[in-house]
């Protein structure tokens, strides 16, 4: 594992935390440089998760369940994950199909960090027509979003492609994750402010 410098990391202590928990799992992937994207559904058979295709398991679902979560509640979750193992001990997973690649890519890589980090999963419930979450709790959430974010789109990578004057959009396509999500790193990370002033000088020099 590559040891990271004191300037390769963000500036405040939460960050770099889920910095270094997330440049181990990119190790642990193979890769070997910052800007070389993370493919989660790659790393998803070392985390012991089955990713199935909504396609795989409506023929077991109900009339009532399939319009929950493919139109009225399709807004409110992004995954599930079956607790109950299969028997080769691995857990099966769902991604939302109404959302798009670079979205589910977030996700998987949410619920990768969740077994990595040895989280206890949370259950998803679906009674009276609503979802609703049990055993959720804010601080298990947030680290595994925020580490599985980092490992998508590392610091390093996002401070040298914000120097060199792409912006968010292409930053996305590039790791192939959604423009919010880079976004949010830019945020979480301290860069956010430098990535509004070289994209501001960027369009004067292009309109003069």
């Amino acid at each position: 594992m590559r040891k990271l410098l004191q300037n390769e990391l963000p500036p405040t202590q939460k960050a770099r935390t889920y910095e270094l928990k997330a440049q181990a799992i990119r190790d642990f992937a193979g890769l070997e440089s910052d800007d070389e994207p993370l493919n989660p559904f790659a790393l998803a058979n070392y985390a012991k998760l089955l990713v199935a295709s909504f396609d795989e398991i409506l023929p077991f679902l109900s009339e009532e369940t399939k319009r929950i979560l493919l139109e009225e509640a399709k807004n409110s979750w992004s995954g599930g994950v079956c607790l109950k193992p299969l028997p080769d001990g691995r857990k099966l997973i769902i991604l939302n199909p109404t959302h798009g690649e670079n979205r589910q890519n977030a996700t998987l890589m949410e619920e990768i960090c969740h077994v990595f980090l040895g989280h206890k999963p949370s259950k998803l419930i679906i009674s009276d027509k609503e979802m609703k979450a049990r055993e959720y709790n804010p601080k298990v959430e947030e680290e595994a979003y925020s580490v599985g974010a980092a490992a998508l789109v590392p610091y390093t990578a996002l401070r040298k492609m914000i120097h060199q004057g792409k912006t968010s959009k292409e930053i996305a396509q590039h790791f192939r994750v959604s423009r919010d999500l880079v976004e949010y790193r830019m945020k979480v990370t301290h860069l956010w402010d430098e990535y509004i002033k070289r994209n501001k000088d960027k369009q004067d020099t292009q309109n003069t």
